[in-house]
């Protein structure tokens, strides 16, 4: 996640969702089939659709998703946010005034990449496995809403964060229910599949230099490769556990 380019220094800039399961002989939880299809056909529906237009919607809702992770953790640990950024180039920022302890840092400007994992296995549990499709495609765009209204920073924002609210809350109330499980799901894939795309650019000095990563680093003086590692792990973990509770046993 870049930087934005509009921001200039401020208190803080980060930048950048009842029946058990089966169990075989062996005590594991069997594999549900369906979902396991499911969930590969839209892997590879994202990956063909990546660079089209068709896929920018769920890019900045991705985006989103980052930037939201900083205004939680920003509020979780006192802070106040002042404004959330976004821009058709992929790029936000989060505006926020924190503590300036330590671990204050390493919570807000973590909760960006690592927020993203968080949010996809949300939204991968909630859909798949509790069949919370409508709860969850109106929940999406109520959070939009809620980010609109309180923290907007550019038109860019607010426009995109109304019209997505607006599409998904129609989808949620007009279209069978077959058609919300299938944009749901799509969603909560997408944004994992984003976070985990994200997380190439720590890896790459050059954008590692414009990344949270770096940002951290500036004022923690711990190498920003150093945080690359451990938001990479975790992200992954927490992607891998989505995928697990996803693939796995019944549903609710």
């Amino acid at each position: 996640m870049r930087a934005s380019d509009t921001d200039a220094p401020t208190p803080d800039v980060a930048t950048g969702a009842t029946r058990r399961a089966g169990r075989s002989s062996g005590g594991r939880s069997k594999p549900h089939w369906g979902r396991v299809v499911t969930l590969f056909a839209l892997v590879a529906l994202g990956y063909f659709l990546w660079d089209t237009p068709a896929a920018k919607p769920f890019k900045l809702l991705a985006v989103m998703g980052h930037e939201t992770g900083h205004a939680i953790a920003s509020k979780l640990v006192g802070g106040t946010v002042q404004r959330v950024n976004l821009q058709l180039d992929e790029s936000g920022a989060c505006v926020s005034a924190i503590p300036q302890s330590f671990l204050s840092r390493v919570l807000v400007y973590s909760a960006g990449y690592v927020g993203s994992a968080i949010l996809a296995l949300l939204l991968l549990v909630a859909s798949t496995r509790l069949r919370l499709v409508r709860m969850t495609l109106f929940g999406v765009g109520l959070w939009l809403l809620a980010m609109a209204i309180l923290y907007a920073g550019n038109a860019t924002m607010l426009g995109f964060c109304i019209a997505m609210a607006a599409s998904v809350g129609a989808a949620a109330f007009l279209l069978p229910t077959v058609l919300v499980e299938g944009i749901t799901t799509f969603i909560s894939v997408f944004i994992g599949m984003y976070a985990a795309f994200d997380l190439r650019d720590l890896w790459d000095a050059a954008a590692r230099s414009q990344s949270d990563a770096q940002l951290l680093a500036n004022v923690s003086g711990v190498p920003a490769i150093a945080w690359s590692v451990l938001w990479t792990a975790l992200s992954l973990c927490i992607l891998a556990l989505a995928v697990k509770l996803t693939l796995g046993g019944r549903d609710r």
